[in-house]
C-alpha cells in the first residue's frame, strides 16, 4: 500500500471505500457490443447500476439488426432508466452522412453518439465505462464521481492489471508509457507530464462534468481514451483532474496480431497521441522517435522482469520485447484528423441522435 501523489491528485484505496458522490444527478454511458449480451460481466454491470440508481443510463450499442431485439429486450428486463442509443441504424447512418460526420465507425464514434444523448439530458454528470470487467461493483461509480462533487472537472480511474500470476496491461505497459516517457526526454511540455502522470491512462473509466463532456472531440476508435486526455488537459489542466484507485480490474485479453488486436490498437492510440500533441505545437520527430521508444521501453521490460520474479509470477521477456518490436511500428506521422466534433460544436444535437436512435430501434423489434 502506498500513498504517492502524482502531478494530478490521486485518490487511493485505502479503506475500500464506497464514498458518497452524486449518482443521482449522474448519466452513466456504456458502450456494448453484441457479443457482450447477457454476459456474465455485462448482467453484473448492469444490476449493479440497478442498485445505484442513476439518474440516467445510457448504452452505445453495436449490434447487428437481427440481434438487436433480442438484446433490446433483454436490457428493457433492468429495473435502469436505459436509453438504447442503436449505432448501426440506418437514420443514425443517414444522419452523419449529412452532415457530413459519416465515416470509420468504432469504439470512440459509439460513445461520441451516446454522449450526445446524454448531454442532451440535464445531468450535471457523465460516467463512462465499459460492460466486460468481471470483477465491476458500486465502488466503481462512486469513485469516479466523487471529485466532481468536490470541483474537480475530469477524473480517471486506475486499476492494477495482474491477473492469474501475470502482467496484462501491455499496451499501456509497453507502448503508451514508454512512447511518452521517450517524448518527455526530448519536449519540455505539459501535456507530456499530464500523460504520464496516469497510472493507468488507457482505463476506459472516466467521469466529467457535463461541460467538460461537451468540449471532447472524441477519437472513432481504440484512440478514445488519449484523445479524451488531450481534451481533458485543455480544459481542466492538472488542478481540475483527479485520478481514482478502482482496485483490481479483470477482462477479455486481446491477440497482439489481428483486425482487433493490440498492433492495430497501438496504431489507434499513436494516433490520438499525436494529434492531441500537434494541438498543442509539439513538433516531433518521426525518423528517430522510434529508436528512442524502443530504448524506453527495454529499460521498462527490464524493471517488469524484475516486479515479476519479485512476486514470484511468470514473465515471458522474450515475447514482451517481440510486442515492443511490432508496436513500433505504429509511431509514425499522424493522419488525417477524423476526430467527431465536440458536442458544443457539432452541426448535429443529442435530440437529434436520440430521435434517429429511437426510431432506428422501433423498426426493427
Amino acid at each position: 500500500m502506498e500513498y504517492v501523489q502524482e502531478r494530478v491528485t490521486t485518490l487511493h484505496d485505502f479503506a475500500d471505500p464506497v464514498p458518497t458522490a452524486p449518482t443521482d444527478r449522474a448519466c452513466v454511458v456504456v458502450p456494448m457490443t453484441e457479443r457482450e449480451y447477457a454476459s456474465l460481466a455485462a448482467e453484473g454491470v448492469l444490476r449493479t447500476l440497478e442498485r445505484l440508481s442513476p439518474a440516467r443510463v445510457v448504452v452505445a450499442l453495436r449490434a447487428s439488426p437481427d440481434r438487436l431485439g433480442d438484446v433490446v429486450d433483454w436490457l428493457d428486463g433492468f429495473s435502469l432508466p436505459v436509453d438504447v442509443v442503436w449505432c448501426d441504424g440506418p437514420r443514425i447512418h443517414d444522419l452523419l452522412d449529412a452532415s457530413d460526420l459519416n465515416g470509420t465507425r468504432g469504439k470512440g464514434r459509439d460513445v461520441w453518439l451516446a454522449l450526445g444523448v446524454a448531454l442532451a439530458g440535464d445531468s450535471e454528470y457523465v460516467v463512462v465505462h465499459d460492460a466486460d470487467a468481471t470483477n465491476y461493483s458500486e465502488r466503481h461509480v462512486a469513485r469516479l464521481l466523487f471529485p466532481l462533487a468536490r470541483g474537480f472537472a475530469f477524473t480517471k480511474g486506475y486499476y492494477a492489471r495482474v491477473e492469474d500470476q501475470k502482467l496484462y496491461g501491455r499496451l499501456f505497459r509497453l507502448f503508451y508509457t514508454p512512447l511518452v516517457r521517450a517524448l518527455e526526454s526530448r519536449h519540455d511540455a505539459p501535456l507530456l507530464d499530464y500523460l504520464d502522470a496516469f497510472r493507468y491512462a488507457l482505463a476506459g473509466e472516466f467521469a466529467a462534468t457535463a461541460d467538460l463532456a461537451a468540449t471532447l472531440r472524441v477519437q472513432r476508435g481504440w484512440g478514445l481514451e488519449v484523445g479524451t486526455l488531450g481534451d481533458a488537459f485543455a480544459h481542466a489542466g492538472f488542478e481540475g483532474t483527479a485520478q481514482v484507485d478502482l482496485g483490481f480490474h479483470e477482462h477479455d485479453h486481446r491477440a497482439v496480431s489481428g483486425p482487433s488486436g493490440l498492433g492495430t490498437m497501438s496504431e489507434e492510440v499513436a494516433d490520438a497521441l499525436f494529434h492531441a500533441l500537434a494541438d498543442v505545437g509539439l513538433d516531433v520527430d518521426f525518423g528517430t522517435l522510434p529508436d528512442a521508444y524502443r530504448e524506453a521501453a527495454d529499460a521498462l521490460v527490464r524493471q517488469y522482469a524484475t516486479d515479476a520474479a519479485f512476486n514470484g509470477f511468470e514473465y515471458d521477456t522474450a515475447g514482451e520485447r517481440q510486442q515492443v518490436a511490432e508496436y513500433a511500428g505504429a509511431i509514425r506521422a499522424p493522419e488525417t484528423d477524423a476526430r467527431l466534433p465536440a458536442w458544443r460544436d457539432a452541426p448535429i444535437s443529442g435530440d437529434d441522435v436520440h430521435e434517429a436512435t429511437t426510431v432506428d430501434v422501433e423498426a426493427e423489434r
